[in-house]
């Protein structure tokens, strides 16, 4: 019997033009977080819209032409389409005033580089927590009408998609996405053309077509080199997220940093401040500077004026998380650059060296070529201050360049539907627009006990059916009987939602300690074992194909999970995306998270569930250690980072068990006669009220805006007008400084008083060679203040001492401070030098310094 040949053929349907407005609503991402847009699809064919994956773009292309008729005549859905339309164009609407935008010139313009964004599950190109903390980014950007782009890459499989099988085994396939079921669209130029750039990588140049996604109010340029004039080997480069070998990082990032700046230029768009989200991005650095060198500047200059005004925001919390590729790897990429930026082999691997690698560092690169560093919780930048300290050698970790700006989270793509309704009662119509006031938030109280804990078990509910249904289909796949399945899903159950419900759901990497919980079983036996208080457990998450350890670990849950004392009380999900995640994070009752300290970052995931009144149950790291106030959540205390791992696991999980048999469990089910628990309610109210305000994107976004946008577009126009007269200007002076330092003496010249009274002077002069420089190239500084634990001074008060006539006879520079201190006390000082120029964006930026 011969085999036939299938055909395909898309039969689309026409939109009626009643509803003509629908593919405007599908090619905007603004549907990722307004839930009434997506309930629009859902409405017009709720089986299709769930087997479609909840993609608006695919859904018109799929659903029958019959189907949006039969709406166009449904007055109750005309309504609705109506309602969001007038809300769609409400929000695009430029505000006469906002307050978002104050301090950018009328052409200014962010440009937002990351490798993944993660928007909604609908569109696959995010992997976790980077991805979708770049999406949030980017809708808060929106959300405020900020002067904003972003560049990222289109994968054509994205991250992978996960199974888990019977015996805890995780699987992975991958899918190719059709572009033309995504919300997006090819750039076209003014004559219609699509818009390609071109990369070179050794021995070939690579083509590649530039994409756009609609986000609200912005705009997203997303890079693909699956086209058919480039080798099957580079049509691949953008089809997995965080897959192939090292050459395929390399070039992943090629593309994603030379050929988006590239890009922007093909489309005559011009920034003035730069955001590489993590390292992945940083080549585009390389090119900027090119460009300018191209165009006649020195490579100093041209990189004075390049860094001026870009952001690097780094979010690995240990060293060998950040990416590196050998000389012998990055030669073949990069040796036809050296001419180009005028400077030898030598002093472009010197942009990425470390000392504790050979290898040429991202991070260090980033760090190098900008001006503006930050990390991701107060925590997280206290850590990659030590991390790179040896990018500023003089400068003590506490004051170098580093700083941080802790993440938030899009309120509106994660607060539960059920809320809205009640806020709007009791916080006033204009909640949403006062999301940082805090005496708005404190109304949280004013809702009746009784109605709060009906709207978190209504939540919980409706986790617990899509709960129930992915087990089931998984329990299902894997050959499971259906007598087996009700045991499995006994505690879940949306009918009878008063289980205690303790959700994880995150990347299965070894330091998040997804199996801590199992360190003593027989604890846990015991915490678990009580019929009248029963507690279940979900676990969710993806460990990366090539990570075996992480991998282990979510065997280990599901092997837990079989032991039949355990069974039903611990269960382990498949598929861990965006909205699974969504479910859990507000249907829970307690958020888990037991990472190593101080491996955490930052971690969104809590964020989302203490909006929704769930209450987190934290190792104090990342963003915990600024949320957690004593009574809107449980905290574990991190043991001494220097005893052994194992140690340190067995320890942490003793307080782990004890937070749960002595506080959570016995407050959950402490219920008065209305069936609720005051004090559990009491702690949810508070969790809403104390973290909302303060972890949500738009706070976030806000402080990029105000202590790196601005300032770093205001330093665009002064490093970059005149032909770049103030680049040169600092380029130059570093020269002098850098030759300069080494012979940069400070000493002591008179013996000052040690005791003086209240309001009385000590005059203090100190003999500064200077090798050169002027006195106005330096400032001399006492920090002055009371002694802290031997560990440093406690709020130094700075004084800065003048210059005074000529150099003496060794040659010195006199400076002098007559000093009257504020305080009283046993006080302590101590003197240094370091350069100054009124240009400079961090006054340690030189990373020099030389202490008395």
């Amino acid at each position: 019997m011969h085999k036939s040949t299938p055909y395909i053929l898309e039969v689309r349907p026409r939109i009626p033009a009643r509803l003509a407005r629908l593919e405007e609503l599908a090619n905007n991402l603004w549907y990722s977080w307004d839930l009434p847009t997506r309930d629009l699809f859902s409405h017009i064919h709720r089986s299709l819209w769930e087997t479609i994956g909840h993609n608006p773009k695919a859904f018109l292309r799929n659903v029958s032409e019959q189907r949006l008729l039969d709406a166009a005549e449904d007055p109750i859905f005309s309504v609705s389409y109506n309602s969001v339309l007038t809300a769609y164009d409400s929000y695009h609407t430029k505000p006469a005033r906002n307050s978002h935008i104050e301090g950018f010139a009328e052409n200014d313009l962010v440009a937002y580089f990351c490798a993944e964004f993660g928007f909604h599950e609908s569109f696959p190109i995010y992997s976790g927590g980077l991805g979708i903390l770049a999406g949030d980014h980017c809708k808060s950007a929106s959300d405020m009408h900020l002067p904003f782009v972003g560049v990222g890459l289109l994968y054509r499989r994205g991250y992978f998609h996960q199974t888990i099988d019977g015996d805890g085994n995780q699987n992975a396939f991958y899918t190719d996405s059709e572009f033309e079921s995504l919300p997006i669209s090819p750039v076209l130029r003014g004559d219609g053309s699509e818009v390609h750039v071109s990369v070179d990588l050794p021995g070939r140049s690579v083509a590649i077509k530039v994409w756009l996604a609609r986000v609200g109010n912005v705009t997203l340029y997303l890079l693909d080199t699956d086209l058919v004039e480039n080798s099957l080997h580079d049509r691949v480069i953008t089809h997995h997220l965080y897959g192939g070998d090292k050459s395929m990082r390399i070039e992943q990032e090629i593309v994603l940093g030379i050929g988006g700046v590239r890009a922007l230029a093909a489309m005559g768009i011009k920034p003035t401040a730069w955001h590489i989200n993590e390292g992945h991005a940083a080549f585009q650095l390389l090119e900027r500077i090119r460009i300018l060198v191209g165009q006649g500047e020195d490579f100093s200059s041209a990189l004075e004026a390049v860094a001026a005004h870009t952001i690097f925001t780094t979010h690995t919390p240990v060293p060998a998380g950040h990416d590196h590729f050998n000389h012998g790897m990055l030669a073949p990429y990069f040796e036809s650059y050296y001419p180009q930026l005028k400077i030898g082999r030598e002093e472009f691997l010197a942009l990425g060296h470390t000392s504790d690698s050979p290898d040429f560092n991202m991070t260090a690169l980033a760090i190098r070529c900008s001006r503006f560093q930050n990390g991701v919780s107060r925590i997280h930048g206290k850590v990659s201050s030590s991390i790179c300290a040896e990018m500023w050698p003089e400068i003590e970790e506490e004051e170098n360049p580093m700083s941080y700006v802790t993440n938030g989270v899009h309120m509106p793509t994660f607060l539960a539907k059920e809320w809205s309704e009640v806020f709007v009662r009791f916080l006033g119509w204009d909640w949403s627009q006062r999301l940082g006031d805090v005496t708005c938030w404190k109304r949280i109280d004013s809702i009746p006990d009784h109605q709060f804990w009906s709207v978190r078990e209504s939540i919980k509910s409706r986790m617990l059916q899509l709960i129930r249904y992915l087990v089931s289909q998984q329990h299902l796949r894997n050959q499971g009987s259906e007598a087996h399945l009700e045991r499995i899903l006994k505690y879940a159950d949306p009918a009878n939602p008063n289980v205690l419900t303790i959700g994880f759901g995150r990347r299965f990497a070894t330091y998040k300690r997804a199996t801590l919980l199992f360190e003593n079983l027989d604890w846990l036996r015991q915490i678990m074992g009580d019929p009248e208080r029963p507690v279940l457990f979900i676990f969710a998450g993806k460990a990366h194909p090539a990570d075996i350890p992480g991998q282990d670990l979510i065997r280990r849950v599901k092997q837990v999970s079989n032991m039949p004392e355990f069974q039903g009380k611990i269960l382990m999900i498949e598929g861990y995306d965006l909205r699974l995640g969504r479910r859990m994070v507000s249907g829970v009752d307690v958020w888990l998270n037991n990472p190593l300290y101080p491996l955490e970052a930052s971690g969104t995931s809590g964020m989302k569930a203490a909006m929704n009144g769930v209450l987190n149950l934290s190792v104090l790291d990342g963003w915990w250690g600024e949320g957690y106030d004593g009574n809107n959540g449980w905290a574990i205390k991190p043991v001494s980072e220097t005893l052994p791992e194992a140690q340190r696991n067995r320890e942490e999980s003793q307080t782990l068990y004890e937070l749960l048999q002595d506080r959570v469990i016995p407050t959950y089910y402490d219920r008065n006669k209305m069936g609720y628990s005051p004090e559990w309610v009491k702690m949810s109210k508070n969790s809403i009220a104390t973290l909302l305000p303060r972890f949500n994107s738009t706070r976030m976004v806000g402080e990029y805006v105000a202590n790196n946008y601005v300032p770093a577009t205001r330093q665009y126009r002064k490093f970059c007008d005149n032909n770049f007269a103030g680049a040169h200007q600092v380029a130059a002076w570093k020269t002098a400084v850098r030759q300069a330092w080494p012979g940069v003496t400070i000493r002591l010249l008179n013996t000052p008083r040690h005791s003086i009274a209240f309001r009385d002077e000590v005059h203090i002069e100190v003999g500064v060679r200077l090798n050169g420089l002027k006195p106005a190239d330096v400032v001399v500084e006492m920090l002055i203040g009371h002694m802290l634990n031997k560990a440093g001074l406690k709020q130094p008060v700075k004084h800065k001492f003048g210059a005074q006539g000529d150099v003496n006879e060794s040659g010195e520079q006199v400076f002098v401070l007559e000093l009257s201190p504020e305080q009283c006390g046993k006080l302590e000082y101590r003197i240094r030098v370091y350069p100054h120029h009124d240009m400079l964006t961090h006054p340690f930026e030189m990373g020099c310094m030389r202490w008395l």
